[in-house]
């Protein structure tokens, strides 16, 4: 996936709320939009070098998306709506085997009480997929969640309920930075999650999780990592 040669350099300064940051840009605090509601206190670091996306439009109350975090050994994107996007780009290149064989996408779709990421369609059924974006990582593991997330739960659950009514159903965790090499559920920060996950295991849902290659012009998906139950 592009991102664009217009990013605008910064350094972070403050989080003021789940969806807005003070950014210094020129010497000047700029209001950042972060589209991202984990904690991401590894990432949002004072004095961290931040790119960002300027997003125009009268609608908006702030001029900018937080876009990349410069960890010095690589970026980190802080993006949470990009995962989707990322997988979907990947089965509309092949470049996902696991789901071959389903030449129809759709995306945001509904079941049940949920509303899931994609909906593969083809001649071997229905796979829903959910994606989840993950940013922290500790000793080479990519975490999730970073904060509890009672809609991350809930749609373990549904993708259980998609494979008991005879469908596929699927997880994957997206990595957005290129050093994680195992993926597990973080259940110090929200035991209920990792519960809900490993249940969702045992009841036919399948799961994947992927490392991403990000740079100041692209991100997409990398490497498959293992996951670590």
């Amino acid at each position: 996936m592009e991102l664009g040669p217009d990013f605008v350099e910064g350094h972070f300064l403050e989080r003021l709320n789940r969806f807005a940051a003070l950014v210094e840009v020129d010497g000047q605090e700029v209001l950042c939009h972060v589209a991202n509601s984990g904690r991401m206190r590894e990432l949002f670091v004072p004095g961290y070098r931040v790119l960002l996306k300027p997003r125009p439009g009268n609608h908006r109350k702030t001029r900018f998306d937080l876009a990349l975090v410069d960890l010095e050994s690589g970026f980190a994107s802080a993006d949470a709506r990009l995962p989707n996007a990322l997988v979907a780009e990947a089965l509309e290149s092949g470049s996902m085997p696991q789901f071959h064989g389903y030449p129809r996408i759709r995306r945001e779709v509904t079941f049940g009480e949920s509303r899931l990421d994609l909906l593969l369609e083809g001649p071997k059924g229905l796979c829903y997929i959910e994606t989840k974006s993950v940013t922290l990582v500790v000793n080479g593991v990519g975490l999730f969640p970073d904060a509890p997330t009672i809609r991350g739960a809930k749609h373990m659950g549904t993708l259980a309920q998609a494979v008991a009514a005879g469908h596929r159903g699927a997880a994957v965790f997206v990595v957005q930075r290129d050093d994680a090499t195992a993926f597990a559920t973080n259940d110090a920060a929200d035991p209920v999650f990792g519960v809900a996950f490993r249940e969702a295991l045992a009841a036919g849902v399948e799961a994947f999780a992927y490392s991403c290659e990000v740079s100041e012009q692209a991100i997409s998906l990398s490497c498959r990592l293992p996951i670590r139950l």
